[in-house]
């Protein structure tokens, strides 16, 4: 899972997300932004409206929650999902001393972004082909 901060960024320099089950996603309200949560037809719906998407809390899992507008979370993807998200520029996953290396083809030259969490790497590096497809 990446940062709250580089998932932020990536929020705002353009990522979409379509909550789907399994996804962990924070609330934007300061009492819960240490409290990550996922999406899961049994405790965490993602509903469909013609006003937009609504996470609702079924049940009594999350007593003091009812539901929260997607656009009061934030969605923390998952290592898998950032690497599909780079597509045919990801070329390489290498683990050198103290760091994971995200080797990316970038309007056709060879980029590395490292850092010691693999997600972390991944994220830096779609940030930056979606900075360049803007």
């Amino acid at each position: 899972m990446i940062s709250t901060e580089l998932a932020a960024t990536l929020r705002t320099a353009g990522l979409v997300w379509t909550p789907a089950d399994g996804d962990q996603f924070q609330v934007q309200a300061p009492e819960l932004t240490s409290d990550v949560f996922t999406v899961s037809t049994m405790t965490i719906e993602a509903h469909e409206y013609p006003t937009g998407t609504i996470l609702g809390f079924n049940g009594t899992t999350e007593w003091a929650l009812d539901s929260v507008a997607i656009e009061d979370a934030l969605w923390l993807p998952r290592e898998d999902q950032l690497r599909a998200l780079l597509r045919s520029s990801f070329h390489a996953l290498r683990r050198t001393d103290g760091a994971y290396e995200v080797e990316v083809e970038l309007l056709g030259q060879t980029r590395v972004f490292a850092d010691p969490e693999p997600a972390e790497a991944y994220g830096q590096a779609l940030l930056a082909l979606i900075e360049l497809s803007r």
